[in-house]
């Protein structure tokens, strides 16, 4: 059984400058050629949690798509984050899962936030995807759908699980950074899944404070990786897939979860 190797980046965001947080991103991540089989950014890791979505939001040829596309090649990694995507008059908080060979896949954040009104100005996804890489099964989504077990729901089916890891990208406010570690271990737990969590640090252009806090967290709840409070790091876990099944095979509640349909 092959491990997956996950690489995790807690940074600060520069307010609404593209160039910077690229240019600032591509400097992180150069010297990790070969080094993972997965990076993970924060949500809007381009601008910021910015609802100045006319000026910042991107196409799908545009060029913050192409920096994913050729990062993820130099790095022979796939790389995940989310920015201000544009179709059809609408807005999404789109998440880019980028794969080195420059196929990817979108998923557009179901649960705005509507305490910072992104309800306002963002349209909500409809589907949830499942990325596959290395005989390992994912899940990605974004920030406020931590917040919502139902939609994360894995499935068991056909002695099988949907997926195997759970990932949130996020800027998560550090007000709140005890929901955030406790909702993502409740993740991990409910689900019989990995769960990783990347979150942003620094102050936004609206004054708010974000701490970070960026987690592993294994099926049994445990903490396999966790970054400090607003400390700009990037750390490599590797997650076993040998734990995982032995685990599952142990103590599988999927078994008797519910079956429902969300409407």
């Amino acid at each position: 059984m092959q491990d997956l190797k996950i690489t995790i980046v807690q940074s600060d965001l520069h307010w609404e400058q593209t160039t910077k947080n690229l240019k600032i991103l591509h400097e992180k991540l150069h010297p990790l050629v070969n080094a993972q089989d997965i990076v993970v950014l924060p949500e809007m890791f381009s601008t910021g949690f910015t609802m100045n979505v006319e000026k910042y939001a991107e196409n799908m040829s545009g060029r913050l798509l192409s920096w994913v596309k050729e990062t993820s090649a130099s790095l022979k990694s796939v790389i995940t984050g989310s920015f201000i995507y544009k179709s059809d008059g609408l807005f999404y908080n789109r998440l880019i899962w980028m794969q080195p060979d420059g196929n990817f896949k979108t998923y557009d954040k179901r649960h705005l936030f509507r305490f910072g009104e992104e309800d306002k100005y963002f349209s909500p996804g409809k589907e949830k995807i499942i990325c596959s890489h290395n005989d390992w099964n994912i899940c990605p989504m974004i920030c406020y759908d931590l917040r919502f077990p139902v939609w994360a729901k894995n499935i068991y089916e056909n002695e099988s699980f949907q997926y195997d890891v759970l990932i949130y990208i996020a800027n998560w406010p550090a007000a709140r950074k005890h929901h955030w570690q406790t909702l993502l271990k409740a993740r991990a737990i409910e689900n019989l899944s990995y769960v990783v969590g990347v979150n942003r640090v620094g102050v936004d252009g609206r004054g708010i404070k974000y701490s970070g806090n960026s987690i592993v967290v294994s099926p049994k709840g445990e903490m396999l990786c966790e970054i400090d409070d607003n400390a700009q790091q990037i750390q490599t876990i590797t997650l076993s897939k040998s734990e995982l099944v032995k685990y599952r095979e142990k103590f599988n509640v999927g078994r008797d979860w519910d079956e429902f349909q969300i409407q």
